[in-house]
């Protein structure tokens, strides 16, 4: 039987992933594809085998893995479970993010000074602009003058108090796409956090808002995992909708993410209590990550049904696996990508969407925007 050959145009096609013939040709030359068959023509060949190579080098290079790295990684035995030059390298690169991270974070500190101004400010802003035109940031006198200029535009913020939302206009990407009850619940997380970034690690499935704004007209339960999350809910709002607030794990000395981490893997009364929750109920996870990893297997095995999850534990292994399985689970969401996350933000998600169900109840924007 002869074995179907693909010119390297069509390997492309076949992996998609923008893909080009001119990146195969470089991963050939790093050593990442093997060397092509050729035709009487002298054209590369490519088998199935090929295919599937390409596609590995693909989905590692989204994942945000160093070509270098994929090398390795590729070549490293199947059965291999230590690889000691590899991690040392990973770790390496970690650090280079970070370093990267940093630089970026300065520079949009500096940004935000300058663009972050409300009404009052906008004067200060717009002679600080003039100002820096003229600086010798190369000279030690210039970097003097940069201090003089940050002092001035700081002395002008004790003359009034901030008005937050005039500050993000100059700061938040481009909202009009979304939905009025969306972009209100983006600027909540931004301002309870201080990161405009954080607009783009945010998910929720398609019916969260819809299935949000019904069950808190009904005056659903909800449930948190500490209560310190509970502690941060707008209580007043809730019990308007008639809304009742329990929580998991009731120890009052557990208040951060080890402590609750801990507590629920010691006492299987906290995993009982969550299995107990009522129908229709919507959960709100800021602290443990091993609590959404259980919610996401008890909705899996349908063992409860809540209406709605706000998953957003902090963790940097457990924590991200369980949001993760959260999205591919068939129940409405909201959660932060990665590591992200806290009790502070899930508790201002919920409050976020009570304080529309309220303030604009006849509002359906969120039907035909996301």
């Amino acid at each position: 039987m002869t074995t179907q050959h693909l010119t390297i145009k069509e390997l492309t096609e076949a992996v998609q992933g923008d893909v080009t013939p001119r990146m195969v040709r470089h991963y050939h030359t790093l050593g990442l594809l093997p060397p092509a068959q050729r035709s009487q023509g002298n054209y590369r060949l490519y088998t199935q085998q090929d295919v599937q190579q390409l596609q590995r080098i693909v989905a590692l290079k989204q994942q945000g893995f160093q070509l270098s790295h994929i090398r390795q990684l590729l070549d490293s035995p199947s059965d291999t479970t230590d690889n000691p030059a590899l991690m040392a390298q990973l770790q390496q690169q970690y650090r280079s993010v970070m370093q990267q991270l940093t630089r970026l974070r300065h520079t949009a500190t500096a940004l935000e000074g300058l663009l972050g101004r409300d009404r009052p400010g906008q004067q200060a802003q717009a002679e600080a602009l003039a100002q820096l035109k003229h600086l010798h940031v190369d000279a030690q006198d210039g970097l003097g003058q940069l201090d003089q200029l940050w002092s001035r535009l700081d002395a002008e913020t004790e003359t009034h108090p901030e008005a937050f939302q005039e500050s993000l206009q100059g700061l938040l990407p481009d909202l009009s796409h979304y939905s009025e009850i969306s972009a209100h619940l983006l600027r909540q997380l931004v301002l309870a956090c201080g990161d405009v970034s954080l607009i783009n690690f945010v998910r929720w499935s398609p019916d969260a808002i819809a299935t949000a704004r019904h069950v808190l007209k009904d005056g659903c339960p909800i449930v948190a995992d500490l209560p310190a999350i509970a502690a941060a809910l707008d209580h007043t709002r809730l019990a308007h909708l008639g809304c009742s607030v329990e929580v998991l794990i009731q120890d009052p000395h557990v208040t951060g993410v080890n402590d609750a981490e801990q507590a629920f893997w010691n006492d299987p009364a906290w995993k009982q209590r969550l299995q107990d929750c009522p129908k229709g109920s919507v959960l709100v996870v800021g602290y443990a990550p091993s609590v959404l990893l259980t919610i996401d297997q008890l909705i899996a095995q349908q063992q409860i049904q809540p209406a709605l999850v706000i998953g957003m534990p902090i963790g940097f292994s457990h924590a991200p696996a369980a949001k993760r399985r959260l999205m591919t689970l068939p129940i409405p969401y909201i959660t932060l990508q990665g590591s992200l996350g806290g009790g502070l933000l899930a508790a201002v998600t919920l409050n976020a969407l009570v304080e529309t169900v309220i303030e604009k109840p006849d509002c359906h924007c969120y039907l035909t925007r996301p």
